[in-house]
């Protein structure tokens, strides 16, 4: 009997070692293609039942071209890269790692804030050059201060529960909440008052984007809703670089409108050398490791890998799917 063929097309920094292991014992032959190349993956993937993916585009072609596959496994919480109506008229199923790294997300979150806030760019800079330098801009106690999240899935919930004793108020909006008295009584346990859009972005001292990135919410913070914003407040995000207009961003920096980022996550990555906010003296930056754990790197392997197990014994991945073509 042919084994069925597993390919993983990519997987960054983690690896995959233990996953290729597992699918193995399975009865699954394994490839890993490490490209991000979708010619490359639909060529080179003929007969696959399985893609795991890490951060390769698959576009609805390369689905259609690829008739016995069942599956597209993530090594993410975030699927933009995938078609997933393709997938869906295709009979594949689509999995992600939902909640595998919320903690680690937030923590991360809850670090740019801190950093963001205390104006650590500036003070690393001054020290070994004027040790008693200060900024233009005294660090705001956030005591005082509005926290407002934007999105509160499990992550910004998460954040919340971090936050809740840090800042005086947390406001939250999050267009894909469940409307149901279950869901605002969770939220108002953490301390998070619900309000609409436009309130959150004129109250908040801190901003911290959680949002998932579809076509409504790319480039949901733009020039027109960072001029809402109050003058010299912050903005986090962990989640996806597209929901900000770099070059807007950039000019509320300069202007002082957006006193400090703290960026987890571009609209390019890697980042060029050249990327507007990598080196601006306002931003800290992180290369996309909001992840990063001990925990989450064994576990995103092991979960990535047994939901195209689970689904080939059972007809069903471990996960709940992002896309149940039944």
């Amino acid at each position: 009997m042919t084994k069925p063929l597993a390919i993983y097309t990519d997987n960054e920094d983690i690896d995959p070692t233990p996953g290729i292991r597992l699918l193995e014992q399975s009865g699954f032959t394994v490839r890993f293609l490490e490209t991000l190349d979708p010619e490359r993956i639909l060529a080179e993937s003929r007969g696959a039942q399985a893609l795991l993916v890490g951060y390769a585009p698959i576009p609805d072609w390369v689905i259609a071209g690829l008739p016995d596959l069942r599956i597209i496994s993530l090594i993410s919480m975030g699927f933009d890269h995938v078609d997933l109506d393709a997938a869906r008229s295709a009979g594949v199923w689509v999995t992600n790692l939902p909640g595998v790294a919320t903690e680690e997300v937030a923590t991360h979150a809850l670090g740019l804030i801190l950093a963001t806030t205390r104006d650590f760019p500036f003070f690393e800079r001054a020290v070994g050059v004027d040790w008693n330098a200060r900024p233009a801009v005294t660090p705001p106690r956030l005591s005082k201060k509005t926290l407002g999240l934007m999105g509160l899935g499990r992550i910004g919930a998460k954040l919340a529960g971090f936050a809740s004793s840090l800042f005086g108020e947390i406001v939250g909006y999050d267009p894909y909440l469940a409307q149901n008295p279950e869901a605002v009584a969770r939220l108002e346990s953490l301390g998070v008052r619900l309000a609409g859009f436009e309130e959150v972005l004129a109250s908040a001292d801190v901003l911290s984007l959680h949002l998932p990135l579809t076509p409504e919410t790319r480039g949901i913070i733009n020039a027109e809703s960072l001029a809402r914003m109050k003058p010299g407040s912050y903005l986090v995000n962990v989640s996806r670089g597209q929901l900000i207009d770099t070059p807007a961003l950039a000019h509320a920096l300069d202007s002082g409108q957006i006193r400090g980022a703290g960026l987890d996550v571009l609209d390019a990555e890697p980042a060029p050398a050249d990327h507007p906010l990598l080196a601006h003296e306002r931003t800290i930056v992180t290369p996309h490791v909001g992840f990063l754990s001990d925990h989450t790197l064994a576990e995103y392997v092991r979960i990535q890998a047994q939901n195209v197990i689970s689904l080939s014994e059972t007809g069903e991945p471990e996960t709940v799917p992002v896309v149940d073509p039944r």
